[in-house]
């Protein structure tokens, strides 16, 4: 456990602010949204116009008695802030509790004709279908005749990248898309992430396992510092687990499956569990649901994704790929406090990458720390190792060295830290 004392968590309480705007600009124009996507009746209108008014002017209200997880979100604070105002209480909390209610007001958790209707569902189609996604998918044939660490690099950082596909966080800022990515991460580990999922020694690894495609039985000899064979030279087991915390779906949940294909293919893991949302949450959190229409995508794709397709389709049907939807991945808390079950899993996991914005404050805690404080301080917690991989769009940061932080206020003053064109990947062993 790390000695580093943690500031105050961040409130949306502060007028002007990032947390702010999201609370009193960005919800509103969900609901909105939310509202015309579908053609619900007059009382789930009535509904959301209510939670409207009650998230920008109101105070936070209890589920009701007959809510199927009324006792779960008591035992994550909702007895405690209850009564408050949601500007008034932690940010992660009130954000958190925000989807938990629109859910609600849109029947999704029923009984009735819209249970189990995901309010997101045409915005995550509309992106998945959109031809820049097409586009994107092309590049996978380009990559077939590339050195084997080449094509690793390209799809690690196209899954960091792929972060951006955020939908809640293009709703409230119109241009973020039309910005442009800044190149170098404001820190990069990649080398000791690698380093954590060595390739399989050939002697033991199957061949026929995960055949990637541009190979004849899915090549085990990677070349290149850091992303082929271990520091020593020797081949590595690539017998343990990988766990993967998924942000979004469409665009940026691709890249996340196309990476876990091919670390499947080149041995680097022996299995890939794939964590994801119980039930709609953020706008374009990925769902089981999520999963499967990514998969569609790939398999009716033409060319090399296809390919990638049909192995993650065979992957999840042998159980070397498997999904997760775990009650803890939609709370309002903070990694450090997860139950046992999942401590469990994510100690036993030979590296657990959590990807995005939301889970990288999860992990390091919602907090406005100083972003030279050590990555490996805030993450002492986490009981396994674990790998960070997001695009910047909220205060929270850690693990910057000064240099690096000085030269981004310089340039942008503060707006580096949540404008989504900066990404980072940070490892903790």
């Amino acid at each position: 456990m790390s000695d580093t004392p943690a500031p105050p968590v961040i409130l949306g309480d502060e007028p002007g602010s990032f947390p702010h705007g999201v609370l009193a600009e960005r919800h509103p124009a969900i609901i909105q949204q939310v509202r015309e996507a579908f053609p619900y009746g007059p009382g789930i209108h009535r509904r959301l116009d209510a939670l409207l008014d009650n998230c920008t002017k109101g105070v936070i209200e209890p589920l009701s008695s007959g809510a199927p997880d009324r006792d779960r979100w008591r035992n994550w604070g909702l007895d405690t802030y209850a009564g408050r105002s949601w500007f008034d209480v932690p940010w992660l909390w009130s954000e958190s509790y925000f989807y938990r209610q629109l859910l609600d007001a849109v029947g999704y958790f029923g009984p009735g004709p819209w249970q189990g209707i995901d309010p997101f569902r045409p915005f995550k189609l509309a992106e998945l279908d959109a031809p820049e996604t097409g586009e994107e998918l092309a590049v996978l044939d380009t990559l077939e005749d590339r050195p084997v660490d080449e094509r690793a690099r390209a799809l690690l950082h196209g899954s960091l990248w792929g972060n951006r596909a955020d939908l809640g966080f293009r709703l409230s800022d119109v241009e973020a898309e039309k910005r442009a990515a800044v190149p170098g991460l404001v820190a990069d580990d990649s080398e000791k992430l690698w380093s954590l999922l060595p390739v399989a020694d050939p002697d033991t690894y199957p061949a026929d396992t995960c055949t990637d495609p541009g190979t004849e039985t899915g090549s085990r000899a990677d070349t290149g510092t850091g992303t082929g064979a271990a520091a020593d030279g020797r081949a590595g087991t690539g017998t343990g687990t990988l766990c993967l915390v998924a942000d979004n779906a469409g665009r940026e949940l691709i890249p996340d499956l196309l990476l876990a294909a091919h670390l499947l293919a080149h041995g680097r893991c022996r299995r890939v569990v794939l964590h994801v949302k119980p039930y709609p949450y953020y706008v374009s959190d990925a769902t089981t649901a999520d999963v499967v229409d990514a998969l569609r995508k790939l398999t009716a794709a033409p060319g090399a994704a296809a390919d990638f397709g049909r192995r993650l389709w065979a992957a999840m049907a042998d159980g070397t790929l498997t999904v997760r939807a775990h009650p803890f991945s939609a709370a309002p808390l903070p990694y450090a406090a997860m139950p046992d079950d999942l401590r469990a899993e994510f100690a036993a996991a030979s590296l657990t990458i959590v990807k995005g914005d939301l889970n990288y404050r999860r992990l390091v805690g919602d907090s406005r720390w100083d972003p030279t404080t050590p990555f490996a301080d805030v993450t002492a917690c986490f009981p396994g190792p674990v790998a960070a991989l997001r695009t910047l769009k909220s205060d929270v940061i850690t693990g910057l060295d000064a240099a690096t932080e000085a030269a981004l206020v310089a340039a942008e003053g503060q707006r580096w830290r949540t404008g989504g064109t900066h990404a980072l990947i940070q490892v903790r062993e």
